[in-house]
């Protein structure tokens, strides 16, 4: 048999109908199949390849902490250098009160951590998400997601797990001293790229402040320079209580981490110890990529320019079946509002040489989230390509 007829009968699927492009290298934001077709990433992943595929600062950090150690022992144990360098820049970037990193392998785990450190801390049980938010498919983290549509088949998950509508002033009356803690994306990015209006956020943050709540912002999707700024909430006048990052922390190695203070986050060491372990947490050839990748960011024009790219794309793409651009730097969405039209556009694109995507709670809006690498020219490029498949698709 073929890579792709063992890759369907021995690989778990997530879907009826996977992609199934058989990739065979990467570099920058191009992936390459088996007969050396190209094909332009504009969604790097799902957000996580920031530097794009391979970047070679990230590729040489791998290869230096290859060289010296991997795996040792279960996180927290041993003092591994890779880890210290990426927690100490990454500390030195944040609020004071945001000190206190604990490194997992992904998103899911990030939000599965901080919600048993804000049960822990405040005593409390419930927990308050947006609707059509999410955070991740383990248990605790899918117990989040409301509608229920991709969570029904394996009920009963978490209880006390309580919804509001983002941007919903009037909805946040429901924080209650009763309330552990209210998570939210800064950005909502499956719904289709959705900001918070006016001062949202802040309010959210005051009303968590009063009623001795802990704020959890979910920058898994958004941090990391994708929206403009290292960190999205700080362009809206709050700061968390615990923040949540994963995805392109790693520039393509698996990495995560939840973040709060010292205070905090010493309620997992103590009554009981060993609170929350993990075996892989913080793997330090995935810290030696993570402290590249944030570098690299921080000492690059990557940020700066993430505007100006991403104006770039919305005066490309200009269509009577696109109805709208939302967009949060370059996390954007291209509403097409109809759902068989995505779908085509997506399928066409992958014929001509781009990937792209559709979102987990709006399947009527093509993703666009590409390496802050790409350049003004593959943008261009990327844009031709999503016009000519605007033009070819038939309803």
């Amino acid at each position: 048999m073929n890579n792709r007829q063992l890759f369907l009968n021995h690989l778990a699927q997530t879907s009826p109908a996977p992609l199934a492009l058989e990739i065979v290298r990467s570099e920058g934001v191009y992936l390459y199949d088996a007969d050396d077709k190209k094909y332009l990433d504009v969604i790097a992943g799902i957000s996580v390849s920031v530097l794009g595929h391979r970047h070679p600062a990230v590729v040489n950090a791998i290869k230096n902490q290859v060289d010296l150690y991997m795996h040792t022992l279960v996180y927290g144990e041993f003092v591994l250098s890779p880890q210290i360098k990426l927690i100490s820049l990454l500390t030195s970037l944040l609020p004071e009160n945001l000190s206190s990193v604990y490194l997992v392998n992904s998103g899911s785990e990030a939000t599965e951590g901080a919600m048993k450190l804000a049960k822990k801390y405040t005593g409390r049980s419930e927990i308050i998400s947006a609707k059509f938010a999410y955070h991740g498919s383990t248990q605790g983290a899918a117990s989040l997601m409301f509608p229920t549509t991709f969570t029904e088949a394996f009920f009963p998950l978490l209880p006390h797990i309580n919804h509001i509508d983002f941007n919903c002033l009037s909805c946040l009356d429901r924080i209650t001293n009763k309330t552990a803690a209210v998570i939210l994306e800064t950005v909502q990015a499956e719904f289709g790229v959705r900001l918070p209006h006016g001062n949202f956020l802040k309010q959210v943050a005051d009303r968590c402040k009063s009623t001795g709540t802990l704020l959890i912002l979910d920058e898994i999707q958004t941090g990391m320079g994708r929206t403009g700024s290292l960190f999205a909430f700080s362009q809206y006048d709050v700061i968390p209580d615990i923040l949540l990052l994963a995805k392109g922390l790693g520039g393509g190695m698996p990495i995560g981490a939840f973040i709060s203070s010292k205070e905090i986050m010493s309620g997992l060491s103590e009554n009981p110890v060993l609170g929350h372990i993990t075996t892989f947490g913080g793997h330090p050839v995935s810290s030696a990529a993570a402290f590249a990748t944030l570098q690299f960011l921080i000492d690059s024009d990557l940020i700066s320019l993430v505007q100006a790219k991403s104006d770039k794309f919305i005066s490309n793409l200009k269509h009577p079946f696109i109805k709208e651009i939302r967009h949060a730097g370059l996390l954007m969405a291209l509403d097409l509002d109809n759902a068989d039209l995505v779908r085509k556009v997506i399928h066409l694109a992958i014929g001509k040489g781009l990937i792209t995507d559709w979102f987990l709670f709006n399947d009527r809006s093509l993703r666009i989230a590409p390496p802050l690498t790409i350049t003004f020219e593959e943008i261009d490029e990327a844009c031709s390509i999503l016009m000519e498949c605007l033009n070819e698709v038939v309803l």
